[in-house]
């Protein structure tokens, strides 16, 4: 008897074997950012007393900026091969990443600051206006062009926005105790209109660095890092001025959004350098969600019936945009 085997006719051949893989893994990192962003604010607004928080922002931004510095640098240095990696790096490949680090400095900076201008809701709501910003800079100076279906998805992120906004949140809840109440000042209001352009900014011009360098991701984080630590370390030594210590007011929570936030940026880069900044702005749409249910946990802002408007006009978006 002449038994004939087919090899392998139960599995998945191996380049559909690798894209199943590459889905997955894929699929966990954008749900992990979804998570990290999301919680930024509240976590922020927890560790609050009196209104202000005890911790000095741009100390916080350094040590966020050093954890990346450190794990690109053990990244570089695991895969192997460091002297042909640093062989062929130049001031001249490592200088484009000076900008994108001077942008990032001061959105880290200024995220913190406009908590004291407005609640961590209306924060992350406004801040989807970084959706129009990065999408006219994406198309205008990335030459991409963008169906009328993706226009059309973009607008659903940015209608899921102002959903949320006027009808997400209880106004029984909103009477004024501490940070139970949705508000936002003049002030707020205009850092939110800066940290959106500058964010659409950075998005696009380090998509643009990250992509046009045919340099291991973890050698360009390194650069970018390497900037951004100087940078926030000068800014940390300008404001502080000697009267708070440089880790004085960090509890529990401060040490969470400084990991969650190191991978946070990591995890960001992967997504610039193989997706692209609009992908970033479907992470960003999804986290108000995750944002919404935190503070109605952890801080008492009541949802309504409503909330689930605009979970399923985002729904709509990604299936528009991606489809």
């Amino acid at each position: 008897m002449i038994i004939i085997e087919n090899v392998g006719s139960d599995e998945p051949d191996p380049p559909h074997r690798r894209r199943l893989l590459q889905t997955a893994l894929w699929a966990v990192l954008l749900v992990l950012l979804v998570l990290i962003y999301g919680s930024h604010a509240p976590l922020i607004a927890l560790t609050k007393a009196g209104g202000h928080v005890p911790f000095s922002p741009s100390s916080c931004v350094v040590l966020i900026e050093f954890i990346k510095l450190l794990l690109s640098l053990c990244t570089v240095l695991a895969t192997g091969n460091v002297r042909a990696l640093w062989a062929s790096v130049s001031w001249m490949a490592a200088a484009p990443y000076a900008m994108p680090a001077l942008f990032y400095a001061f959105n880290n900076n200024l995220v913190v600051v406009m908590q004291a201008y407005m609640d961590p809701s209306s924060f992350q709501v406004l801040s989807n206006l970084k959706i129009a910003s990065t999408a006219l800079l994406y198309t205008s100076c990335l030459g991409r062009r963008l169906r009328p279906t993706q226009w059309l998805a973009l607008g659903f992120l940015m209608g899921a926005g102002v959903c949320h906004s006027y009808s997400s949140l209880d106004p029984e809840d909103q009477d004024g105790e501490g940070e139970r109440e949705v508000h936002i000042t003049t002030w707020g209001l205009l850092m939110v209109l800066a940290y959106c352009i500058v964010s659409g900014l950075a998005a696009v011009y380090t998509e643009r660095v990250l992509k046009t360098q045919h340099l291991p991701l973890s050698l360009q984080n390194s650069f970018l890092y390497t900037f951004g630590v100087g940078i926030n370390l000068a800014s940390n030594v300008y404001s502080s001025s000697g009267e708070r210590a440089f880790l004085e007011g960090y509890s529990a929570a401060v040490w969470v959004i400084v990991a969650g936030q190191a991978a946070n940026g990591l995890l960001m880069s992967v997504v610039m350098k193989h997706g692209s900044g609009i992908t970033r702005l479907f992470v960003i749409s999804s986290a108000m969600l995750v944002n919404s249910v935190l503070s109605w946990g952890l801080l008492g802002l009541r949802l309504t019936p409503f909330f689930l408007l605009p979970v399923l006009m985002i729904g709509v978006a990604v299936h528009l945009y991606y489809r």
